[in-house]
This record gives C-alpha cells, structure tokens and sequence, in this order.
C-alpha cells in the first residue's frame, strides 16, 4: 500500500514574507560570479577513500589551472591529513598571490582555534563559518530555540574576529546558515544579519554570506526568491559577497545556480562534475560552459576538459557519466541518422562561411573544439540507427572521401546493415574497410591489370582484360580514356549499361597527391557503384570502373 504522499510530505520550505519575481525578467547571466572549487573539502568528504596529501596536491595544482581563484581547501580540524594539506601549501609558498584559500569551520570555540592553528600565515583566507539554522535540526538536533542558535552564530562570529586579529595573515569571513532550505528565511536573513553585525564588513573588507542548498527540497523558481529576498534585505549589501551553495538532491543544482546568480548572487560554490554528498553539489564545468552557449566568458578554461576528467577520475575514484553535459563520452555524439544528416549539412555549411562567425550548427549548441574534443571521434559515431549523412560524414573527415550525394545512400545502408548484424559500434576505421572492401577492391569477376591509349580519330585503346589467371587484349575506341575502357568491357562481356555518374576529386587527408574516382553505372533500374584511389586521376578512374562494372558482369551471371 502507498504511502499518503500529500500527508507524508508536507511542503518542507519556506516563501519569503515578501516575494518578488525581478530575477525572472533577466533572459541570460551576463557576467560570471566569483566561482570557489569546494572539491578538496565538500567534494572529498564525500569520496569512499579521501585522497591522501599528494593527491590533494596534485588536484590543487589542476584546480589553479583551469583558473579557480578561490579554491576551500578543507575542513583542517577534522583529520590529520586536512590540517597537514593545509600547511603544507602555506610552508612550501604554492598558493599563488591571486588564489585565495578557503577553510571551513563549525561555529564551535575549539574547532575554530584549531582552525587558525592551521590557517596561520596564510597570503589570505576566507575562514568560513557554519551552523544549522533549520527548523528540523533545531528541533530535533539541538533542541535550542531560535534565539539559542542565532547566539551560536554570533558567538563563532565574534570569535573568529577576534582569532583573525591575534594571527598572522589575511582573512575574510564566511558565513552559512546551513540546512538553509528548511528554515524560515526571514530568520535566517535575521541570523546573517546578525553576524554581519558583528564583522562590521565595508567595500575594502568585505563579508561572504553564502546560502547553501543543504539539501534542495524545493523548486529552482523558489530557491530564487529565497536568493532575491537576500539580495534586496541584507545588511551592508555593498560590503557582502553573496554566495550560493547548491547540492544537488532534486537534481536541479544547475537551476539553482544559474537562478540565483539571476537573482543577485555574486559567487557560487561547487565542484568539478558535481562531486558531493549524496547526489552532490553543483556542476561547476556545466554551469560555466551554459555561459560560454551564451557568448560570456565564464573566467574558467576547460579547453582541455579531457585532461581535467582524466586528473579528477584518477585521483577521485568517480566516473564522469557518459551524458554529462559537455565532458560525458557521448554527449556530442549522434546516433540517429537525422541528427546525423543535419550535423553533416551544417557543418558543410559552416565550411562553405555562410555562419561567419556565429555557432550554429543543428543538434551541437557549442563547438566540440572549444573542450578539445574532436569532430572525428566525439560528434558522429556509426551503429545500426546511423544514416547516409553521418556514414558519409566520418569518410570525409577522417580519410577525405567525399562521396557523391546518389552514391551515400547505398553506402549508408551496407554499413548500416554490418552494425546490426553484428550487434556492435562501428569504428572510423571499421567504416572504411567496409567501404572499401565493396566499393574499391572488390573485383570478383575480372580486373584491368595494363590499359594502353593512342590518340587516332580520338582515343584508341589496348584493354588487356584479365579474367580465371588469363589475360585478352582488347582494341577498341572511344570518345576518351575512360570512355574507350568501358567500351572494351562491354564490348568483352556483351553487357550493356550507361556510365550515368563520374565525380573526382582530391584526397583531403593523408597524402594529398592521391585522388578519387566515383563512378555509377546504371543498368536497368539499379545503379552499380565503384571508386577508385590513384596518384593518377585516370588511373583511378579506371579502377573505379573496374569496380562498378565487376558489379554489373556478376549481377547478369546469376
């Protein structure tokens, strides 16, 4: 029997007193926030094994290269290894003059003294402050009364004024009142407020009040509201950093990201790919690059994302999910045929210059190039559900065979048709061996291994037509080279058939001397195709007809 959902769940969040709606005017984020990494602290509290001091390192080391500068190195008084981590960086002088480090701490006296302990000499350091605030904990958790838990918090506030003027280094001050989502936002506005109060911030020394989403309970629209609420009701605005902490639980952490900084937040913490309690923080990669869709710089660089995956799966233990936006394997890649076929056309398109310089290729919202990721191997991969358009696509891109329009629909089904008998992916290399196996060497009758030309009356040629380990010369005329070859076939084997399409062109990649030769035959109601691949245009001419016509002799044997 189900649960009674209605009296189960009863609606767990709270509307501000006011409500306004200013944030949902705003189509796109025009600036970008300040971003935090929170992946050595928040993130790695969440992995099954933490990683140890040199992999903390390392990752410190990749965070400052896609360009964080502010970066929550960890929570120093909880283990060992996070106070360790922590004076390791300041001691050995690797946080740069631009980066800023940042260190959480419970609003309790002896976390906070270890935590200065930990933070002393620092170049500068958010000291972040936290305590629950929601209905819930102080209910269930703390049994303390509103007035109780707001003193919590203006007591760690007070403390961590006075801690910061006894150490040696520059600090800024963070506030969060955790499990924000299931309290009453005018309280906590009042909590924050309240140590905004005791800090006293102004435009030189500014505070950062960050609004977590502990655990996102309620819709992104309302989350909004919340933050505009903030935005409109804090005090010493100008002086405050307003931060956003989204998790993940609802699966709208992007959402909550994107509109709260709609809603005025300056900053926002979170991770590489979301890594965090349970369902995990916010994307930070996916909300950057929503960004970069919209034309703004985002102040990050994950032109090199595969590098950044590869760091943070290696040193995390966690998989990036093959449909992760913009770093998964798959989330360029085109199956379909119809999606293939327009990728195709419009990437024909964007070659030929009729896009300038705007982006605007079907099915693809950003350039794959921008990640470092390839054309070839990310946008169109080949099974069973492809179409002419991709199967055509991948020829040209990764071995420059441009094959013509009447020809790609036959080429599409025959390799569609391996994929599905197969049951498997095929690869580039795969594409082509099927294609020339079919289309260029396939010569199951006959072949032309010496062809000899005269020009008499117009072309006179020597054929030698080898056929069963023996070889014919044929003499016979034509109006050209290839003209006279075809004639001598026909004239061999006693068939008739038109030579209804011939294209060339030069080989795009790898040697660039070589050329190919496409030629169909008609015969009857069916069209037989051939290509050919020489340094020698006429050459492959000839081999491409070689091919085509093999396809007729065989077809009017059986």
């Amino acid at each position: 029997m189900k649960s009674n959902f209605k009296e189960k769940y009863v609606k767990p969040y709270f509307m501000p007193p006011v409500v306004t709606y200013d944030w949902v005017k705003k189509d796109c984020i025009e600036k970008p926030p300040i971003w935090c990494s929170v992946d050595l602290r928040d993130g790695n509290q969440a992995l099954i094994e933490p990683m140890g001091l040199e992999e903390k390192l390392e990752f410190f080391k990749l965070l400052l290269e896609v360009g964080f500068k502010e970066i929550e190195v960890g929570f120093p008084a909880a283990s060992e290894t996070e106070y360790n981590f922590l004076r390791e960086l300041i001691e050995r002088n690797m946080i740069p003059d631009d980066v800023t480090i940042q260190v959480l701490t419970q609003a309790r006296e002896h976390i906070i003294k270890k935590t200065f302990e930990a933070v002393k000499g620092a170049p500068h350091a958010v000291v972040h402050l936290y305590n629950s605030t929601s209905v819930a904990q102080r209910e269930q958790v703390f049994k303390k009364s509103k007035e109780e838990v707001k003193q919590l918090a203006v007591d760690g506030a007070k403390l961590l004024k006075e801690l910061a003027d006894e150490t040696d280094g520059n600090f800024t001050f963070e506030y969060s009142p955790e499990s924000f989502p299931g309290t009453e936002v005018e309280y906590a506005l009042e909590v924050c407020n309240a140590v905004l109060d005791v800090w006293k911030p102004d435009t030189a020394r500014k505070a950062i009040i960050n609004i977590p989403t502990t655990v996102q309970i309620a819709m992104p629209h309302v989350f909004a509201a919340q933050i505009e609420y903030f935005h409109k009701n804090l005090k010493y605005r100008d002086a405050v950093v307003l931060s956003v902490h989204p998790h993940n639980d609802r699966g709208c952490g992007i959402s909550d990201a994107e509109f709260g900084i709609l809603a005025g937040a300056d900053r926002v913490e979170g991770t590489l790919f979301g890594n965090g309690e349970r369902t995990g923080n916010v994307d930070i990669v996916t909300v950057a690059m929503n960004m970069v869709c919209h034309g703004v710089d985002p102040g990050l660089d994950f032109s090199h994302i595969a590098k950044v995956r590869e760091v943070y799966e290696r040193l995390t233990g966690m998989h990036v999910y093959e449909r992760t936006p913009y770093a998964g394997d798959l989330v360029f890649t085109a199956f379909s045929g119809s999606h293939q076929d327009a990728i195709s056309k419009g990437m024909a398109w964007r070659k030929e210059g009729k896009s300038g310089e705007r982006w605007e290729v079907p099915y693809l919202p950003i350039d794959p190039v921008d990640l470092g990721r390839e054309y070839e191997s990310d946008v169109i991969r080949i099974n069973s559900q492809s179409g002419k358009g991709g199967i055509s696509f991948i020829l040209k891109q990764n071995f420059g065979i441009s094959l013509p329009d009447k020809m790609k629909e036959e080429v599409g089904y025959l390799v569609k048709d391996v994929s599905d008998k197969q049951h498997k992916e095929l690869t580039p290399e795969d594409t082509y061996r099927i294609f020339k196996e079919n289309y260029i060497n396939r010569k199951p009758v006959f072949d032309i291994p010496e062809c000899h030309f005269k020009q008499v009356n117009g072309i006179l040629a020597e054929v030698t037509i080898e056929q069963d380990d023996k070889g014919q010369v044929v003499e016979i005329a034509g109006n050209g080279r290839l003209d006279a070859v075809s004639n001598a076939i026909k004239k061999y084997f006693g068939i008739e058939y038109t030579l209804a399409v011939y294209e060339e062109h030069a080989i795009s990649k790898g040697s660039s001397s070589k050329a190919a030769a496409y030629v169909g035959l008609v015969c009857g109601d069916k069209t037989y195709w051939g290509a050919g691949i020489d340094e020698d245009i006429i050459k492959s001419s000839i081999a491409a007809l070689v091919i085509a016509s093999n396809k007729v002799v065989e077809s009017a044997q059986r």
